[in-house]
């Protein structure tokens, strides 16, 4: 693709938040904006302001052991202790009922047949849900209930749709009265607070008032990942006021951390720019006998390029590759999530399992192969994109991709063409016209090709028309525009209708010819 592929090469910013934040289900609202408890505290903190990320957060000592009290917190504009929890009566379990139409039963046969399918989507799964009969819910034995909240709930990236399906099936849960599990609450929380790259104050409000309905009106006491993921939410809209209230009150409540929770203190610390501290919070999982893998090792990459020392993650990087060449028999981990997913769960479970068994730990730890996989690239591109503008070293990363089979991915492209975007259209730049039309002809390769991972998206297409507008001006950007229409099928009218827009005002500041080489 680019001509730099033998030369030697020596590890994020911030994303852009797209649009408003989305409506929350009306069961799911506060009663008035600002509103978090009985005392109408807010969720306002006198902290740095909004910061986005791609991983989770440490654990600060908070010096008092005092418990956070309800009526008046330590910390001013924060009450983060809920009030104690009271006793739920639920109605008695009724039988289900009975679909009255062959039309219905054939429906509810379809949704058990879509939830029995591992590989059927979110989309076909709320769609099959959403032509059963009112009230749908109350259809769905207890386990087929559970099935469809799991099935909406794990999703690669979080997103506005899928935010509004799963809180539109709890609404529906809630409003049948029907109690919902301590993950289910948990997923609720991370969708309101989590569904656009950037986190907003009015998302942590949100995330806040579902937390509060979970303990308060449910009953239902949070344990450590209802905890990791109120933590991750206000470290990634940069309340770190609220994130270390949230910390101490999982002191106070003798909750213990996990493997999540120490790789979230990691990236803490890289939000604030503080190595010493992105430092001291990875020897703290490594003392308290956290399994070490690539995971964690991105998150220490990704949170040193944060605090300004990316010639650190690089060495963290090239430590990587040395491991994965003295380990004999093993391989670049997945790039598939679901399998990532899996395996960091897994480690998650050993390490609460063994936690005070260091010579297990020490065992299942030597297994681990520290190498890197396809975020660590995608990491070092987005920082030569934004920060340095360095292809030649964007090229020498992508011949390490190829050297490790690690196959190109849809959001490897994106960044180029961001690239191309950000660097191209000015004389004696090294992002050329011919460069991009070779990376173009890659991505259409590929397309055709049907590689996994690979197809055309909302920003993938507004991208690569930034990047044609800004190289070559107003008529080829067009032409690139006819070709990607041709092959982007787009079911959502809405966002077609948002990519068009965007793409009409870039045409119209694009020149209309441009070749600097």
């Amino acid at each position: 693709m680019l001509d730099y592929y033998h030369e030697p090469y020596d590890g994020l910013t911030s994303s852009t938040a797209y649009g408003k934040p989305p409506p929350i289900p009306p069961r799911l609202l506060p009663e008035k904006e600002g509103v978090l408890n009985d005392n109408h505290s807010t969720v306002e903190a006198d902290s740095a302001g909004v910061q986005s990320s791609e991983c989770s957060g440490e654990a600060i000592p908070s010096g008092e052991e005092d418990s956070i009290d309800h009526k008046k917190s330590d910390l001013n504009h924060h009450a983060i202790r809920t009030n104690a929890t009271p006793i739920i009566h639920y109605p008695a379990k009724k039988s289900l009922p009975k679909p009255q139409t062959v039309e219905d039963r054939y429906n509810l046969e379809r949704l058990h047949r879509i939830l029995g399918d591992p590989q059927s989507s979110h989309e076909q799964i709320y769609n099959a849900y959403s032509q059963l009969p009112s009230p749908r819910i109350e259809l769905l034995s207890d386990r087929k209930r559970h099935d469809l909240l799991h099935r909406l709930s794990v999703i690669e990236i979080k997103s506005k749709k899928a935010m509004l399906r799963y809180l539109s099936v709890v609404d529906d849960v809630q409003g049948a009265s029907i109690p919902l599990k301590n993950p289910e609450w948990s997923s609720a929380i991370a969708y309101a607070g989590r569904c656009f790259a950037r986190v907003e104050a009015s998302q942590v409000e949100s995330a806040l008032h579902i937390w509060k309905d979970m303990e308060q009106e449910a009953g239902v006491r949070s344990g450590t990942t209802t905890f990791n993921i109120l933590f991750d939410i206000a470290t990634k809209a940069g309340k770190y006021v609220l994130a270390e209230m949230i910390l101490k009150e999982m002191n106070v409540r003798k909750v213990e951390y996990n493997q999540f929770s120490y790789v979230g203190f990691i990236y803490y610390h890289g939000l604030k720019g503080d190595a010493t501290g992105v430092r001291k919070a990875y020897r703290d999982l490594v003392e308290a006998g956290a399994i070490v893998d690539t995971t964690v090792m991105n998150c220490v990459i990704v949170s040193l390029i944060r605090s300004g020392e990316p010639s650190a993650a690089e060495q963290v990087y090239e430590r990587m590759k040395r491991m994965l060449r003295e380990k004999t028999g093993h391989t670049v981990p997945s790039s598939d999530w679901r399998e990532a997913r899996k395996a960091s769960r897994e480690l998650d479970k050993a390490f609460r399992v063994m936690r005070h068994d260091r010579q297990q730990l020490d065992r299942l730890q030597a297994e681990q192969c520290l190498a890197p996989n396809l975020r660590t690239f995608s990491i070092f591109i987005d920082y030569h994109v934004h920060m340095t503008g360095e292809l030649r070293r964007i090229a020498a990363l992508l011949y390490e991709m190829q050297h490790l089979e690690i196959p190109l991915n849809g959001r490897i492209f994106v960044k180029v063409f961001q690239g191309f975007a950000r660097h191209g259209g000015v004389k004696y730049t090294s992002w050329t016209t011919q460069r991009l039309e070779a990376i173009w002809e890659a991505l259409v390769q590929a397309l055709d090709e049907g590689v996994e991972g690979v197809y055309m998206m909302k920003w993938m297409v507004i991208w690569v028309i930034r990047a044609f507008a800004r190289c070559c001006g107003r008529a080829r950007a067009s032409q690139i525009w006819e070709e990607l229409r041709s092959r982007w099928k787009v079911a959502d009218e809405e966002e077609k209708g948002t990519v068009e827009h965007i793409l009409r005002d870039v045409l119209d500041e694009a020149s209309p010819e441009r070749r600097h080489e």
